[in-house]
């Protein structure tokens, strides 16, 4: 079985959030509707949904800032994962990111969460000698 990816329609938003929450990957501080419209809203970042026939099973936000892509809100139905379809996701997305000529992709993965870190390990990813730093900032 094969995914099909394209980036997200409107019609489904609905079924993306879900399948963010199944995932675990929402958080009080970050409303999923917020985040897709600021993904959308610009040429340099997507939200691309995998397909299983017309079941939606996988989704990834994708992005760079001109110099280096970022992937974020990566989830698998937990129905369809250990498919490979994880390792299809994340394909997908550097797909996306070559073909605007992105080389190096940046990642953060939550310091608790060994099982992401592991499946990113298996993909070839590794823990980069640096600091993540971050701040929030009002924007109202």
């Amino acid at each position: 079985m094969t995914l099909a990816f394209r980036e997200l329609h409107d019609v489904n938003l609905e079924n993306l959030v879900s399948l963010w929450k199944i995932c675990e990957l929402t958080r009080p501080w970050n409303d999923p509707y917020t985040d897709i419209q600021f993904a959308r809203a610009g040429a340099a970042s997507a939200i691309l949904v995998g397909f299983l026939e017309e079941r939606l099973v996988a989704s990834v936000m994708v992005g760079h800032d001109g110099h280096r892509g970022a992937l974020y809100y990566l989830a698998v139905d937990p129905k369809f994962q250990k498919r490979g379809f994880g390792k299809a996701t994340v394909a997908a997305a550097e797909a996306w990111l070559r073909e605007r000529g992105v080389w190096k992709i940046n990642l953060m993965v939550r310091s608790d969460n060994e099982k992401a870190g592991r499946f990113y390990e298996r993909l070839g990813y590794e823990v980069n000698p640096v600091q993540s730093f971050g701040k929030r900032i009002d924007v109202t």
